[in-house]
């Protein structure tokens, strides 16, 4: 007698359904390629030619019942799926029956993180040079904290970094100090940040970074195009004497990583009468300099403070604008549906976010088709195709696979973990 409770029935059948997996036709197709393998190699190595034709009569009756098998199994699979469909059916005029829940874009994941809040407002105000700003919204920050909102759908977490641990007072002398330097990059006086660059000299090789050099390459070329570009004296302190003379003062500390550099920038020292027509004019362009070096330098400067060149919260609120119409539009479609996110940790759609704003790039597995993570990385066979390490061990029989995706085959351990 079937049970007149809908919802259970919907159950009984889900849990049927899950049962009735496709890896059963899976094993059965490997068993059927196994005797395809077996037979060839038979076939190969036969010593006379009425062995072909043995081989291939013994490998008929196997194969008729391979075949079998795995039309069985996929009619279980087939079987679970109309079944299922058919006491979803019965269930969608009492769609009432489910229990209602909020839809996941209603979760506020910073409702219980008002420090952090805080933090991130107080440091865009430091980065952004807004320093009288920022002291205000410090103090009344520390005055009147925000309340922490803990629901259902915000649980308690362990509070976050104090808005008191900002320096902010440091923190200000030390931004103070980079847009003041900017403020002379901009005059085209590269003195200052010359001098940041050395004073920071260990800190910048440590990190790989170029910028003591670049700086120095750049006052080169400014004083070697000062008189054409804007008028300077060509004197023994400017123009090509001027250059020469500060390539011998300042550019022997960089002649073990950037000799050739240094080897172009003083030949085309020779060109000086006519270097448009020369194959170093390209290489002499302060103007477009100034503005990459300058872009170096906000970088570089908020590496060594530990923060990102760009501030978080421009990028977060920039991203946000960006996705919002996207997630405005599919929460109304979810509501009218009457359906909601399967997942609250991720998107149920891809965000067009500009090439600047993708920082952690994404493999998505094409067997598995889901996302790859520390603990399920990607990995490349040998044969050139990856997917991720969930994937290759499904794959195996025993230590070796076969490729998803070509005839290739291969030990497992022969697998390359990729970092991206």
């Amino acid at each position: 007698m079937g049970d007149s409770n809908p919802m259970t029935a919907l159950q009984a059948e889900l849990a049927r359904f899950r049962k009735a997996s496709l890896h059963t036709a899976v094993r059965d197709v490997d068993k059927v390629l196994d005797l395809l393998i077996q037979a060839r190699e038979q076939i190969a190595n036969a010593p006379e030619p009425h062995s072909v034709s043995l081989t291939m009569t013994k490998l008929q009756n196997p194969m008729m019942a391979g075949f079998e098998a795995i039309n069985g199994d996929l009619k279980e699979v087939s079987k679970a799926q109309r079944t299922y469909g058919k006491a979803l059916d019965k269930l969608t005029p009492t769609w009432q029956n489910f229990p209602q829940h909020e839809l996941p874009t209603d979760y506020d994941a910073m409702a219980s993180h008002p420090n952090l809040i805080s933090r991130a407002v107080a440091m865009h105000l430091l980065r952004e040079g807004q320093f009288s700003a920022a002291s205000t919204f410090l103090r009344e920050s520390h005055d009147q904290p925000p309340p922490t909102t803990t629901t259902s759908q915000n649980p308690p977490v362990s509070p976050g970094p104090d808005i008191d641990s900002l320096q902010s007072q440091e923190l200000q002398e030390k931004f103070a100090n980079m847009y003041s330097i900017l403020d002379k990059l901009k005059d085209k006086n590269l003195e200052p940040a010359i001098e940041w660059a050395r004073a920071n000299r260990t800190e910048l090789e440590a990190r790989g970074s170029n910028l003591e050099f670049e700086l120095t390459k750049l006052q080169f070329i400014w004083l070697y195009k000062g008189p054409q570009v804007n008028g300077l004296p060509d004197d023994e302190r400017n123009g090509r004497a001027g250059a020469l003379r500060y390539a011998r003062d300042h550019f022997p500390p960089f002649q073990a990583t950037h000799r050739p550099d240094i080897q172009r920038l003083c030949a085309s020292l020779l060109y000086a009468s006519n270097l448009p027509a020369s194959p170093y004019d390209s290489l002499i362009a302060p103007t477009l300099l100034f503005e990459d070096v300058a872009a170096s330098f906000t970088r570089e400067f908020c590496s060594l403070l530990g923060l990102s060149a760009e501030s978080p919260l421009y990028l977060a609120v920039t991203a946000g604008a960006i996705a919002l119409p996207r997630l405005l539009k599919y929460t109304s479609y979810t509501k009218a549906k009457r359906t909601e996110w399967t997942s609250e940790n991720e998107l149920a759609f891809e965000t067009p976010l500009p090439r600047s704003m993708i920082y952690h790039p994404i493999f998505v597995c094409p067997v598995s088709k889901e996302q790859t993570t520390e603990l399920n990385p990607p990995v490349m066979l040998l044969c050139g195709h990856v997917i991720c390490m969930e994937s290759l061990q499904h794959l195996k029989r025993g230590t070796r696979y076969k490729c998803p995706y070509c005839p290739s085959e291969g030990h497992a351990l022969d697998a390359r973990v990729i970092r991206l």
